[in-house]
């Protein structure tokens, strides 16, 4: 992964990346005139104002303001990185990812591909429970277990030896310093306080962790006897954040057909036991609290979430972290619920011990989210005295407010109306002052701003552009950047506009570029070109006013030069012949 992707790649993918497509396969899309037209999916809607432009390649939600082009879409809808977007559009497309060599950049030539280590590392472990010597033992213990080959395939586990530096030999035997210090970046291995380099994992089952491409980003160990800590991960890198990542989401989805619903366990054990009773929607945080991420990566995939703790005080303040990491996410035609397990059991025993179908019959009496709502909230508050009401009341209103679908707000509303006693009215607009949802800022459109917009929504006006290379100096917000768009469009004839807000991503002016990219300007296709030179010339005509000012002003501090009172004449003449152009 070393350097930068080059630019002109970037453009190249955008220009082979047809959005209409990407997203449809997504979010179906129907014909809406030039447009094609969706309920939005980063808000809850009824009625769509999710548009996506195949002329500008460019997708905008008037709703909740979301716009952006395809890769903002993949980085946005997928929840990758910008690198990772790039990477998944040039798969789709049968593309290798070019890098260019700049200084600092660059990673020595003698490091691999952190990917590929990470991979040579699952394959190592995967080696040594078949070929260690201590490997009979190991597989005896996964017996045990009631693990068969099939899931020791499907998940990938394998055993990290005892012993220093084992999994250290085997990727590094060479002692290359650069490396070894990769290794260390991706947590395979430490080193302690005397420079000392040692495994990471020994002696553990090992279960490697990947991302939603499927790829090795991290490690789970088990230990395999009493030792501790009994589970062990992988500290977080530049690949791995736990806070995203979910332990067995690759392999559910590699299952046929719709993921329906998806079981949300504590632990990798639970994941790799269900699977082997063929329950294979399973997925487990990494060391972790259930997040707002998770849950939003869960409901890309799935329409329905179950999650399964304990019945013990622990496993119920768990579920409640994890409703409210899942209020924001709550969008309608989603559902979350709730299993309990009893007490001193988990899905891994649990499972074994009653089975398949029963287990099953557990999750499909799994308790709704709005019961388990206030089946918290009334063990905290108590609402049969005033105060107690009071405090539901407030808290009740601040988790609703969280949540953006209309049907769990207003369940919620009439079911604490209905336990406080109170008009159901009363209480609707109790949340709604409670409620501080953000609306998409209108912006004033100033000549400047006319001109930028429509310039980066209809590239081919920078053809038509009057020349004015004067203006480059004038004092007037945003002319820099006009001409910048100008000259880009002349270099490279034919950018659209999603490649041409690309080769702004990580500049200042990126926000302002995207909101006029996805300014809705009413102007007829017939008078743009004719509506760009107007306004441009109205920038012309304030910047003369500008220059006329500045010599009046030396006018009264020292006599003008002739040169600049032949200016000044000439600029009173031009301006009291001009007719207004725009009303600004």
């Amino acid at each position: 992964m070393a350097g930068q992707i080059p630019r002109q790649f970037i453009d190249e993918l955008l220009a082979r990346t047809d959005i209409v497509e990407l997203i449809d396969q997504r979010v179906p899309l129907k014909k809406a005139g030039r447009n094609y037209a969706a309920c939005c999916p980063f808000h809850s809607e009824k009625s769509p104002s999710f548009t996506v432009s195949p002329d500008k390649q460019f997708y905008h939600c008037f709703g909740c303001g979301a716009h952006g082009n395809a890769i903002s879409f993949m980085m946005e809808f997928e929840q990758l990185e910008f690198v990772e977007a790039i990477e998944e559009l040039a798969q789709q497309h049968h593309l290798e990812v070019p890098r260019e060599q700049g200084v600092g950049n660059a990673r020595p030539a003698a490091q691999a591909d952190d990917y590929n280590l990470m991979q040579q590392a699952a394959e190592f472990y995967q080696q040594q429970l078949q070929t260690h010597s201590n490997a009979a033992a190991v597989q005896q213990y996964v017996a045990k277990r009631g693990l068969s080959a099939k899931t020791l395939s499907d998940f990938a586990i394998g055993y990290a030896p005892d012993g220093w530096d084992n999994l250290l030999k085997r990727l590094s035997p060479a002692n290359n310093k650069p490396l070894r210090e990769q290794l260390v970046e991706l947590r395979l291995i430490n080193r302690n306080d005397n420079g000392r380099e040692y495994d990471f994992f020994r002696d553990r089952l090992m279960f490697p962790i990947r991302d939603k491409r499927g790829r090795v980003i991290a490690f789970g160990g088990r230990v395999l006897g009493d030792g501790t800590p009994k589970y062990l991960n992988s500290p977080e890198s530049r690949l791995f954040h736990k806070g995203r990542e979910l332990y067995g989401l690759y392999e559910a989805r590699q299952q046929p057909g719709h993921l329906e619903q998806v079981l949300v366990v504590e632990g990798y054990m639970d994941v790799v036991a269900l699977a082997e009773q063929d329950i294979r929607f399973a997925v487990a945080c990494l060391g972790t609290a259930t997040t707002s991420d998770h849950m939003h990566t869960l409901f890309r995939f799935t329409p329905k979430v179950v999650c399964c703790y304990d019945g013990d005080r622990a496993g119920r303040d768990a579920a409640w972290r994890a409703l409210q990491s899942a209020l924001p996410q709550l969008k309608d035609g989603v559902e979350l619920n709730f299993v309990f397990l009893p007490d001193g059991e988990d899905p891994d025993s649990l499972v074994q011990k009653e089975g398949k179908d029963t287990f099953l019959q557990r999750i499909a009496a799994a308790v709704p989210l709005n019961q388990y709502f206030f089946e918290h909230l009334v063990q905290e508050y108590n609402p049969n005295t005033d105060a107690g009401k009071s405090a539901l009341s407030v808290k009740a209103a601040e988790l609703i407010k969280q949540i953006p679908s209309e049907f769990y707000r207003e369940s919620l509303t009439d079911k604490l109306a209905n336990l406080l006693g109170k008009p159901r009215e009363r209480t609707k607009n109790a949340v709604n002052r409670a409620s501080n949802r953000v609306k998409p800022a209108t912006m004033k459109i100033t000549p400047m701003r006319r001109a930028i917009g429509l310039l980066l929504q209809y590239p081919n006006l920078a053809n038509v552009m009057p020349d004015a290379p004067e203006l480059a100096d004038a004092d007037i917000p945003g002319i820099g950047l006009l001409l910048s768009l100008q000259q880009r469009l002349l270099k490279q004839p034919g950018l659209t506009t999603a490649q041409l807000l690309e080769q702004w991503r990580d500049l200042p002016e990126h926000s302002i570029l995207m909101t006029l990219a996805a300014w809705d300007h009413q102007i007829e296709p017939e008078q743009l070109s004719q509506e760009f030179v107007d306004t441009f010339h109205s920038i012309e005509d304030q910047y003369l006013q500008q220059r006329l000012e500045a010599l009046e002003r030396k006018d009264k501090l020292q006599q003008l030069t002739k040169a600049e009172w032949h200016e000044y004449k000439l600029l009173l003449q031009a301006l009291k012949s001009k007719k207004p152009k725009l009303a600004t």
